[in-house]
């Protein structure tokens, strides 16, 4: 086993206060880095060219917590994961229209005021993967979220049952693996994946983030070759996990709330919460909710657009 790859991170990049800092996606097309604060309800840009005077924040009416490119249109259209579901989001105009609630009268009284939707992916079919679980401004987290899947038509399908806190998810470069985080289990799961049809099969423990240690995983950026790049919530640190899941490097983080890195180029960025437990953990409290930038030297694996047909 090779030696551990070590970086150490000190000072933000944007110095910020995001209740929830999610979902940095870069965008080539504008050389822009976006992310969300789902908590306060905010869209965060920056150019990464300009640097952070070049940082804007935009007002939603509402949480969006993932967001993807779709394909064939313009760099003004993102479809996002909401609070109610899947929905266009158009960035000029500040105006988002839901393409596909996700909760319907079978699922029972109060399902869409008490879940939200969390983190996701699209896979290279162009099909939209999102997580939902409790609204913590609802109530706290249960076991009843869903992960759901999006196809290019429109028609919705419930891929996993029974989740919490469903965070990271990516495929192998050869698209024959699944990978995806359900928080309070501690584990990146990975599925057996076919690409023709969407499904997922034999679920096993990839990875499984020490009971004895600080936090738990949270998002995931992948690099090209095959790390998972794991944000560790609560435990001041991001993770590189090897294609065997084997830790092979650590990000040293300055608070201790980190919840997602994405690429761009040969750089992480990385979102981050404020500090729940300030008075317990004082020295995260200054930076808790910030953007962080590190060099690490390698490309990350490239995004997929929504494919509506």
């Amino acid at each position: 086993m090779g030696e551990l790859q070590r970086w150490k991170v000190t000072e933000p990049y944007l110095h910020l206060r995001c209740g929830l800092g999610e979902a940095p996606y870069y965008d080539e097309r504008s050389n822009t880095l976006r992310f969300v604060d789902i908590v306060k309800e905010k869209l965060h840009t920056v150019n990464v060219k300009e640097g952070p005077s070049s940082h804007k924040i935009v007002d939603l009416d509402t949480a969006i917590s993932t967001t993807a490119h779709v394909e064939g249109t313009d760099e003004d259209i993102l479809i996002v994961g909401a609070k109610l579901g899947y929905a266009c989001y158009k960035q000029k105009s500040n105006k988002l229209e839901y393409v596909k609630k996700v909760w319907n009268a079978s699922d029972g009284a109060g399902k869409e005021e008490r879940m939200r939707c969390n983190d996701g992916a699209v896979d290279k079919a162009g099909r939209y993967w999102v997580g939902t679980m409790n609204d913590p401004k609802v109530t706290s987290p249960t076991d009843e979220g869903v992960l759901f899947r999006l196809d290019p038509d429109l028609s919705l399908h419930r891929m996993v049952e029974s989740a919490t806190i469903p965070n990271g998810m990516g495929w192998s470069a050869d698209d024959r693996k699944m990978y995806f985080i359900d928080t309070p289990t501690r584990n990146i799961f990975v599925y057996d994946f076919d690409l023709a049809s969407g499904s997922i099969s034999n679920r096993q423990v990839f990875f499984h983030y020490p009971d004895d240690e600080e936090g738990a995983p949270d998002g995931f950026a992948q690099d090209v070759e095959g790390n998972l790049w794991t944000a560790v919530c609560g435990g001041w640190k991001v993770l590189k996990v090897s294609p065997k899941g084997v830790v092979v490097g650590v990000i040293d983080m300055p608070t201790r709330m980190i919840t997602c890195p994405g690429f761009v180029g040969e750089d992480l960025f990385v979102t981050s919460a404020v500090e729940e437990e300030p008075k317990k953990y004082p020295d995260s409290v200054e930076l808790g909710g910030s953007l962080f930038r590190v060099h690490v030297g390698v490309r990350g694996m490239p995004l997929h657009s929504f494919r509506r047909t």
